[in-house]
């Protein structure tokens, strides 16, 4: 239980008082009745020196009188020891009193004093006899006895007012104790106050003290530390708040490892890379979070060598996230051991340089492939191996259509890239749907005619206006429905269907064709991206039309969604924002 300081202070101060007037007691005691002792004696061997011997009958008168006078008993004794007045008793009783010890001290030394039993009075005595002399010669003794309890009342009375007087003084000598232990105590009490508002984190102020001496001067010492330390706190908050916000702003992903290499921190950035495929890895190893031999080998040779490293490394196998990852020591925490890992998320850029080869590789192959054509067709023609007219018509008609298939390719690419620099003005209005896929519809009719596909139109008669670009409403309809009939085999089916939700107006393209793997579904879209690429060819496609709805849709603040599996035909949704839900912008594209 704990005690107060002040309570220490007044026990310590209590103890110190009672054990002294115990002492005092124990000593004082003693001293009191050996003093009282010596001066009753004084007192009766002074009564019997006053005693006149020489006169008998004189004594025996007054000898009431001085046993009243020294509230004794006085014993008369001749040389030879014979009792001859006794103030109590009757003399013929008594036996001879030489050898009794008073006496023969007093014979030996003029007075002497004994302590006994009386077996006249019954009781204990103190007896005291002194000699009376005549000259050098004894003429007789004189002897006073007091009972031994007058004795001891007497002592008691001085003892009970001397005990009196302890009392008073001890009680005087608490008091003083109470206010002189809480004047020490109250400082520390409001110094131990202060303390604790302080750790609490309540406001604290200064302690202010009133005394003079060391309290005052840990006072100010406590003060002058608190200034200090709440300006440390407040720097170190300051500096924590920095380190915080960069930590949690950083687009990199960071984990620290503590001296048993466990996950003991993870940023956010992190966090939402690996969310989905890893949850929670907090107090985990490298490898017990993430299962990855590179990873792990990676860490252990930074371990051997406690030098930075860095390496390429795919986590995930559902959906594969390649990361660049460098590990390093903490500054300044080497010899704890931990360790600080960055993942930097290069699966986007791996991706674009997929794509940027894709790209290259597409566009070199569409271009080289109709220019080869036209070349050799051409130097045919020049080295005159061609006799007849109609020949030379048909290698030109051969040669015509190569060179209108790459002006189609540079038109297409021309386009995309001008959307994506916002060169192409857009004329927004309000817009029909309806309108804008019948007007289209009737462009395939004899194209999904020739290959007996039938074209269903599930437009409710009524469709909400929207705004659009009506010669890019068009562009994009075309596209779409072009790929729907392209890709669709003979007796196949295309629908058309409309609706709204979630503030946009939804055109879906359906259709029976041959469909789409899913793990090609994410790079429809992109240019020259193809799934089937020798059919596409042999189709007339550029590859590049996907590209521009996709862009175009974005230029309408609207977006392009597809669903499809292979062998069970495609569905390509279109959603067109409704008028004051999102408004169209040229820059919200998608690249």
């Amino acid at each position: 239980m704990k005690r107060h300081f002040f309570y220490k202070i007044f026990i310590t101060y209590l103890i110190i008082i009672t054990l002294s007037f115990l002492v005092m007691n124990l000593l004082v005691r003693d001293e009191i009745k050996k003093v009282m002792t010596l001066q009753i004696e004084g007192q009766l061997i002074t009564y019997a020196q006053l005693v006149d011997l020489n006169s008998p009958g004189a004594i025996s008168l007054h000898i009431q009188q001085i046993a009243r006078i020294s509230g004794a008993r006085v014993t008369l004794i001749d040389p030879r020891g014979k009792v001859f007045a006794d103030s109590e008793k009757e003399i013929a009783g008594l036996e001879n009193h030489l050898n009794r010890p008073e006496i023969q001290e007093a014979r030996l030394k003029g007075k002497g004093n004994a302590v006994r039993h009386s077996a006249t009075t019954g009781v204990d005595m103190l007896y005291v006899a002194v000699t009376v002399k005549t000259g050098s010669e004894i003429t007789g003794y004189v002897r006073l006895a007091k009972p031994l309890y007058d004795v001891r009342n007497t002592i008691e009375k001085v003892y009970n007012s001397f005990l009196l007087a302890i009392m008073i003084v001890a009680a005087i000598s608490l008091i003083i104790a109470i206010l002189f232990s809480y004047r020490l105590a109250a400082p520390i009490k409001e110094m131990e106050s202060f303390t604790e508002r302080l750790r609490d984190g309540r406001a604290s102020g200064t302690i202010i003290l009133t005394t003079s001496d060391e309290t005052k001067k840990l006072a100010d010492n406590i003060n002058y530390l608190v200034d200090e330390l709440k300006n440390q706190v407040r720097l170190a908050k300051e500096e924590n708040s920095k380190l915080v916000t960069a930590f949690a702003s950083m687009t990199e992903g960071v984990l620290i490892l503590d001296a048993a290499a466990r996950i003991e921190v993870v940023n956010q950035a992190l966090s939402n890379i690996l969310a989905v495929q890893y949850g929670d890895v907090a107090g985990k190893t490298l490898m017990e979070a993430f299962r990855n031999v590179d990873l792990q080998k990676t860490f252990l040779r930074f371990k051997e060598t406690r030098e930075p490293i860095s390496r390429e490394i795919t986590l995930g196998n559902m959906q594969p996230v390649i990361l660049n990852v460098s590990i390093s020591g903490i500054k300044g925490n080497m010899d704890n051991g931990k360790t600080m890992v960055v993942f930097h998320d290069v699966t986007r850029l791996k991706k674009l340089e997929r794509v940027r080869v894709d790209f290259v590789a597409n566009v070199t192959h569409e271009i080289r492939t109709p220019l080869t054509a036209i070349l050799g067709y051409l130097e045919t023609i020049r080295d005159g191996a061609i006799e007849s007219q109609d020949e030379t018509r048909k290698f030109v008609d051969l040669i015509l259509k190569h060179a209108q298939r790459l002006n189609r390719l540079v038109e297409d690419l021309l386009t995309i890239s001008r959307i994506e620099l916002g060169e192409i003005k857009f004329h927004f209005e309000d817009a029909s749907l309806g309108d804008a896929v019948n007007n289209v519809m009737s462009l395939f009719e004899p194209k999904a005619r020739f290959k007996n596909i039938a074209i269903a139109n599930l437009l409710p008669d009524k469709l909400s206006l929207i705004k659009a670009d009506k010669d890019k409403l068009a562009q994009i309809f075309v596209n779409v429905l072009d790929n729907a009939i392209k890709y669709t085999p003979e007796n196949g089916k295309v629908s058309i269907a409309a609706e709204e939700a979630d503030g946009f107006s939804v055109i879906n393209f359906s259709d029976t064709g041959i469909g789409v793997p899913k793990e090609e579904l994410e790079r429809l879209g992109e240019r020259f991206y193809r799934v089937d690429k020798t059919r596409s060819r042999d189709l007339g496609g550029t590859g590049l039309g996907l590209s521009i709805v996709k862009h175009l849709m974005a230029a309408h603040g609207g977006r392009m969604e597809i669903e499809s599996r292979l062998g069970s035909g495609t569905k390509v949704s279109l959603y067109f924002p409704l008028p004051n839900t999102k408004p169209p912008c040229n820059n919200n594209l998608v690249k």
